[in-house]
């Protein structure tokens, strides 16, 4: 019985990593113009508005911890956020339809890749400057503490946002008034197209994150059944009052910074050594290490499949945006000079 319980949860963890995966190789075709067997009738532009940043190799770390969420807990994430929105909740159709910059996406395609939001999720946005999405979790953490709602947020941040002054004010802030914050730095040891070792002084986030009273536990970021046990015991405790935690996910980013950069600059021996720890291929192992069948997750990637090809059709089929709609959803000067 324990066996199948384990096997559940493995299956139901693989099936949220195989929708990110499937979503991302597809936004990245047809973000290059490329035909597949997405994009049939692809003529050469590109269809996604905007760069797209991929999470490819990462998928472990939102499935593991967004698995313990709900609705009316927050998220904020990073301009690397599909599988933190999708984790969450949010529809893959409507944010394919995003993507592609139609009026039917989450934010009627002003937002794009880099700034979905998603609020019926609980899903605050993803965010194109590095480390903004902290200050923001912080401020809804503090939000839910005076309201005294029984919610947490989750934040999640790169590695090279530690670097960056709104990790420290929002981390202080935070251990100041024990807010219902977990802090998730997803260490893919890249900053753009820099290793980050080299630019990280010190033992990083989790030495940081100590320094100023917030107990940090690192993971395996590849590992989702690790995630998922180790980021269930933090937002338990989170929930019953301890204050924030910092979760250290070790993981790999492997595709290049956007989805047309094809990251020369790295050592591709480097690459290779972490396509064998993909997260999907460590899953589908462990999977079947306990008895679990291979065909199962196999049915899980064609449903995924599926899935994303229909939202490619609804993106393809979705109308413009409306012009009249430009100017909205903007904040206005007072001046008057955007009409």
């Amino acid at each position: 019985m324990q066996i199948d319980t384990e096997l559940e949860h493995l299956r139901e963890l693989y099936r949220c990593m195989a929708r990110i995966r499937a979503f991302e190789n597809a936004a990245e075709i047809v973000s290059q113009g490329g035909v597949s067997a997405y994009n049939k009738t692809a003529d050469g532009s590109a269809k996604v508005r905007g760069p797209l940043h991929l999470s490819t190799g990462q998928e472990a770390v939102p499935a593991g911890v967004c698995a313990h969420l709900g609705k009316s807990d927050l998220l904020t994430s990073t301009h690397r956020g599909h599988g933190h929105t999708l984790a969450k909740g949010a529809d893959l159709q409507r944010m394919m339809c995003e993507l592609y910059g139609k009026a039917t996406g989450f934010n009627g395609g002003k937002g794009g890749s880099m700034h979905i939001a998603d609020f019926s999720v609980g899903m605050l946005g993803a965010n194109g400057v590095v480390a903004a999405g902290l200050p923001i979790a912080v401020g809804a953490a503090h939000a839910q503490k005076l309201q005294g709602r029984p919610h947490i947020t989750v934040c999640f941040f790169g590695d090279g946002a530690i670097n960056r002054g709104p990790f420290l004010e929002s981390l202080n802030w935070a251990r100041i008034h024990q807010l219902p914050v977990l802090f998730v730095c997803e260490d893919n040891r890249w900053s753009a197209t820099t290793a980050s070792a080299n630019m990280i002084a010190g033992e990083g986030a989790g030495a940081r994150s100590q320094a100023l009273g917030i107990t940090a536990h690192p993971v395996n970021g590849n590992e989702v059944w690790n995630v998922h046990a180790l980021a269930g015991e933090l937002i338990k405790e989170i929930r019953a009052g301890s204050g924030p935690r910092l979760l250290h996910a070790i993981t790999y980013r492997l595709k290049g910074h956007v989805s047309v950069d094809p990251a020369a600059y790295r050592d591709p021996k480097e690459v290779e050594q972490a396509r064998l720890l993909d997260p999907l291929l460590l899953a589908q192992a462990r999977y079947e290490e306990r008895g679990g069948a291979a065909q199962d997750l196999s049915h899980i990637d064609a449903q995924a499949q599926q899935e994303v090809h229909a939202a490619l059709a609804a993106a393809e089929a979705a109308p413009w945006p409306d012009l009249n709609e430009a100017y909205t959803d903007i904040q206005t000067t007072g001046a008057g000079q955007w009409f």
